[in-house]
């Protein structure tokens, strides 16, 4: 009899679309041809209902994994009797401890009965999945192809064995109060590194931790003061990183230039180099690439050149000449009456090929303010130039005149300017210079290190990846 197989456990084999189900049989209906499982598995995952009822029209293969009531109860035959009469054609109930015969259902029914897979849903539960899903997959199997049949394969790969009945919420505040942040920061400050130092007490080492922006790598303590001279101009400069850098005295200074002098550095080569440098700094000061672009050329900056007939002169022309080559409207003032020395007189044979303007009088200098003047009146070898009346006159003009000024290489006497300068250019090592609010730059004149040896400086280069930096006053 059919009610010999309750609390047998059985699989059921309903093709590729619907699957595998075990479970324990619950009812068996041979009225209806229907079979029903309490607790089953679909393809080896627990269902979430908790009772599933299948149509004989729907099983492919039947398998008795356990039977509760033995089939060999008495010698009188009853195997056939207990047999399940609801199995359709062409399937096989097997059991692993006993085979028994096929059971056929009628032919009729088979052709006429719809696929379906018949459930008993519990009244606890209202999310469902499994059983309701299977025959939307078969059904979605007839109406489509070969993709349809791709997506069941996707959903058992990438949406099983989630239990959708969970109606725990997961609790963060408790987990949250089993980590130890406090032990665990500790630790970490504690123990992971690998910089040590000896312990107050004992011979043992105990690790130090590193902040963000420590250098990991061993390195020797910085020295700041890499530049040493034999005779101090009275005034110590810092850079930007607190490197030392001692101004000199003039004669110093001198020296220095005529030592590079004899060692190929003519003069003809530091008058470029000055005048590239400077020309960087004042195209830094007049807006660099926020005022000189191709769609502003109807706003070119103008810069007036003041230089007198020496090389300090002749390194303001040349700073000119490179200005120019910029696009940048120079104005060169140089007074024709003097006699000029023969690098003022190369420069401006060189200036003169950029087509810019050269004025001899204060009067044909802009009586509007310019953007910037630079101011190369001033000897070192003469400081009496500066009683001289084109002198004076240009010195007021510069002035009177509301443009900043940037002073290169100027001659320092202990004295005031005679022309008050915003910026203040030194070469190679500054000048000691007055107090003053000008602010004080460094330009780098390639004078190898060996030559600064020569007379007596101890030099290591504060420049850095710059050719013109910033100086502080210590």
């Amino acid at each position: 009899m059919a009610t010999d197989w309750l609390g047998s456990v059985v699989s059921i084999n309903c093709g590729v679309t619907l699957g595998v189900y075990q479970g324990e049989v619950s009812s068996v209906d041979h009225a209806s041809q229907t079979i029903s499982l309490r607790q089953p598995y679909h393809n080896g995952i627990r269902c979430p209902l908790p009772e599933v009822t299948f149509s004989a029209m729907d099983i492919k293969e039947l398998k008795f994994l356990d039977i509760q009531n033995t089939v060999n109860k008495s010698s009188s035959g009853q195997e056939a009797a207990t047999e399940p009469s609801f199995i359709p054609s062409g399937c096989h109930a097997q059991s692993n401890r006993v085979t028994h015969p096929h059971v056929t259902s009628s032919s009729s029914h088979a052709s006429t009965a719809p696929i379906t897979i018949l459930r008993r849903v519990s009244t606890g539960s209202s999310n469902s999945r499994g059983v309701t899903q299977a025959t939307q997959r078969k059904n979605s199997v007839r109406n489509g192809g070969a993709r349809e049949l791709m997506r069941p394969k996707d959903d058992e790969c990438f949406r099983g064995g989630t239990d959708e009945n969970m109606d725990t919420d997961f609790d963060f505040e408790g987990n949250l109060a089993l980590f130890d942040k406090a032990a665990v920061f500790s630790q970490i400050d504690g123990t992971t590194c690998n910089r040590t130092r000896p312990h107050s007490n004992q011979g043992e080492h105990k690790p130090l931790s590193y902040r963000h922006d420590e250098n990991i790598l061993e390195v020797k303590p910085v020295i700041y003061r890499q530049i040493t001279v034999p005779q101090l101009g009275g005034k110590e400069y810092c850079t930007d990183s607190g490197l030392v850098v001692p101004s000199v005295p003039y004669e110093l200074h001198k020296r220095l230039l005529a030592a590079a002098e004899r060692w190929g550095l003519s003069l003809e080569r530091r008058l470029e180099t000055i005048g590239v440098c400077s020309s960087q700094m004042a195209l830094t000061l007049l807006g660099g690439p926020n005022r000189l672009t191709p769609k502003n050329v109807h706003q070119r900056p103008t810069v007036v050149l003041l230089c007198g007939p020496h090389i300090q002169g002749a390194q303001g022309i040349s700073c000119g000449r490179h200005l120019a080559n910029h696009e940048v409207e120079v104005i060169l003032f140089l007074p024709n009456f003097v006699k000029m020395q023969e690098s003022v007189t190369s420069e401006v044979h060189l200036y003169s090929r950029t087509n810019s303007k050269q004025v001899a009088g204060v009067k044909d200098l802009p009586t509007s303010p310019v953007d910037l003047v630079i101011n190369c009146l001033g000897c070192h070898e003469n400081p009496m130039l500066r009683e001289q009346t084109w002198y004076q006159s240009a010195a007021e003009w510069a002035n009177q005149n509301r443009a900043p000024v940037l002073s290169i290489d100027p001659a320092v006497s202990g004295e005031h300017q005679t022309v008050e300068a915003k910026w203040t250019l030194f070469l190679g090592l500054p000048l000691p210079l007055a107090e003053t609010e000008s602010r004080v730059y460094l330009c780098d004149i390639g004078i190898p290190k060996l030559i600064f040896q020569e007379v007596g400086i101890s030099y290591h280069s504060p420049f850095g990846c710059k050719f013109v930096i910033p100086l502080h006053t210590a």
